[in-house]
């Protein structure tokens, strides 16, 4: 079978490989059939994320079809179309002892400490499987995982109706913790420097936007709130002064989320930190998020369809990529798709 894989830094290659094949323990077999790229992926094609390994088959954001179920699977059947999830775990450990084993000391992520969804079959274990709703195609349905990074984000910040929510970014990230937010709380600020991406974010609830390339975002969040601050700041940005501005701009006794993966040094005022008495907590992954995401959709409360721009076979995940770093401005979501990989 077909796979791509991260040799080292800025090398990608399309190897071949051999299907798994089901046991005790990887007991669903998936007919991979869309993989989203995310920028944790390009990062590990440029070997700026810290946390990857190589040589590494990359891709967690994995949806398939049951191919096979083993002996012991109960849940799914052939045909069942399934999201995988990304995080495996090993159950005994502190983290995982109480409750956060998205962050287990012996963390293995698929796609970036062992070998992901960029290939055409994985055989994992059916409690890692969570099942599709019919509403949703394959390739929207890649959006899933994303959208439990943000569930992540807003359950670790304890949002609540009450909070004055700032969101700083509107880009993927930034317009799907948007999404997860409004079904908690109404007064969201979203701050970004495209007119267009805030124009977007005020069609898909924000009650206020801020260009910080146009306006002072501190002046302006304190007139949104009332002269208090933001009580909530989510970084979805990550740029090097990002965390700053979020420390300057949210209110006394607020919660700062911070999300981004760069090891590079950045600036902090302590003094913020405690004269506020702010809480800066991390948000990594998800911790079972799937099936609450999957609850939404279900609901009618989230709707992922069209979240997809453009897709690619997975044999051309070389174009795939080279086109993210295009940055050409119609770019939303790029799916690679495992039909006709000969094309």
């Amino acid at each position: 079978m077909k796979a791509v894989q991260i040799a080292e830094p800025n090398q990608l290659k399309i190897i071949d490989m051999e299907k798994p094949a089901v046991d005790d323990v990887n007991n669903v077999l998936v007919r991979m059939t869309a993989a989203g790229i995310c920028g944790s992926d390009v990062g590990i094609y440029h070997g700026t994320n810290a946390a990857a390994t190589y040589p590494r088959i990359i891709g967690h954001e994995m949806v398939g079809r049951v191919e096979e179920v083993g002996k012991n699977a109960t849940k799914f059947k052939a045909g069942d179309r399934v999201i995988i999830n990304q995080v495996t775990s090993c159950g005994h450990c502190y983290p995982c002892r109480i409750g956060r084993g998205n962050v287990c000391d012996n963390l293995k992520v698929r796609g970036v400490h062992i070998d992901g969804g960029y290939r055409e079959y994985m055989a994992v274990p059916e409690s890692d499987c969570y099942l599709l709703p019919d509403s949703l195609s394959d390739a929207d349905a890649v959006m899933i995982e994303p959208t439990t990074i943000s569930i992540q984000a807003c359950s670790r910040a304890q949002l609540t109706e009450d909070d004055m929510l700032l969101i700083l970014g509107a880009g993927a990230l930034g317009s799907t913790v948007l999404k997860i937010a409004r079904q908690i709380c109404s007064h969201i600020i979203v701050a970004d420097i495209v007119d267009e991406k805030l124009e977007a974010a005020k069609e898909n609830g924000a009650a206020y936007t801020i260009n910080v390339l146009k306006e002072d975002l501190e002046q302006k969040v304190k007139e949104y709130t009332g002269g208090h601050g933001s009580t909530v700041s989510i970084d979805a940005s990550g740029t090097k002064d990002s965390l700053l501005t979020l420390l300057k701009a949210t209110g006394n006794a607020g919660r700062v989320m911070v999300m981004g993966f760069s090891t590079a040094p950045i600036e902090i005022n302590q003094f913020l930190i405690t004269s506020k008495e702010l809480d800066v907590r991390g948000s990594r992954l998800q911790n079972k998020m799937f099936g609450k995401a999957i609850e939404l959709i279900e609901a009618g409360k989230l709707d992922l369809s069209g979240s997809v721009s453009h897709s690619f076979p997975l044999t051309k995940a070389q174009e795939a990529f080279d086109f993210v770093d295009s940055r050409d401005p119609s770019i939303r979501k790029i799916v690679l798709t495992f039909d006709n990989l000969d094309a």
